[in-house]
């Protein structure tokens, strides 16, 4: 059972005691922005260094993508090191993805907003743009780790506390928290919650249009990242930001395992930081 008190932790950017660094930005255009930036320039200090850029990420949130395209058209800076590998994809079945055409491939979102344009501009090879496949996720991690993992791996956070795909386990599994660490990139069955939640942001509460399978990269590959930065800004994660950050750690919440890594930050809009509100609507 999750302590009430937990909820009504006020977070303002000014304050010091948080249990990891927290920024809060204005608007969902803000951390749009912010998290282009944070493509962009940790890509140019990569070059500067002579280092490849490897990255785990998300698609959602999802506007950031069209904005660090922009960046790079009024600066381009040399993209021939960086390699993206995005966390997961919806399943048909256990081994084939969504067609790229469905409105909610991930894989097609990315062509669309990142891979496509920048080919376009002769800036980017498609071919370092990276999805885990169902029918060989081990190859995902081999690729992953054949550049010394990640350098960076952005993130948002689920209802259920999970990164990525990864899920609290089912009621009745025996797992321990170290067991969860070590997951691998696998192919999963969504939980009832992230199924509707997931619903409610990409089509307007038709929950038996979410595929009920997907992929995923692994909480091993994650935590192995050598900087993770979280992004929250959907309305009820103003309960999410409060366990992430005050929650007793463990994977029954999994994004708190993530405050044992070394370089976590967290940023959230101004909507998120505000106390849930407990009453009838």
């Amino acid at each position: 059972m999750i302590d009430r008190a937990i909820y009504s932790k006020k977070l303002h950017s000014s304050a010091t005691d948080f249990p990891l660094p927290l920024a809060v930005v204005e608007t969902d255009e803000d951390l749009y922005w912010d998290i282009a930036h944070l493509l962009y320039f940790t890509i140019r200090e990569d070059v500067a260094a002579g280092r490849d850029s490897v990255m785990i990420l998300p698609v959602g949130p999802v506007f950031q993508y069209r904005r660090f395209v922009s960046l790079y058209r009024r600066a381009p800076i040399d993209l021939s090191r960086l390699h993206c590998f995005f966390m997961d994809e919806y399943l048909l079945d256990e081994r084939t993805p969504v067609d790229r055409n469905d409105p909610l491939s991930f894989r097609g979102f990315i062509d669309r907003e990142l891979a496509g344009p920048l080919a376009g501009m002769g800036a980017f090879d498609p071919a370092r743009i990276h999805f885990p496949d169902p029918a060989r996720p081990s190859d995902y991690d081999a690729a992953l780790e054949s550049h010394g993992n990640a350098s960076l791996c952005v993130a948002g956070v689920g209802i259920t506390g999970h990164v990525a795909f990864n899920d609290p386990p089912e009621p009745g599994d025996r797992m321990s928290d170290d067991q969860f660490r070590k997951l691998p990139t696998r192919v999963v069955r969504l939980p009832r919650e992230t199924v509707v939640i997931n619903s409610n942001t990409a089509m307007r509460g038709a929950f038996d249009q979410i595929p009920a399978l997907a992929v995923t990269v692994g909480m091993k590959q994650i935590l192995a990242s050598r900087k993770i930065r979280i992004y929250l800004n959907r309305p009820w994660q103003s309960a999410v930001v409060r366990k992430l950050l005050y929650a007793e750690p463990g994977a029954s919440f999994p994004v708190t395992l993530l405050r044992s890594h070394p370089d976590v930050q967290v940023t959230l809009t101004a909507q998120v930081a505000q106390l849930p509100d407990f009453m009838l609507r």
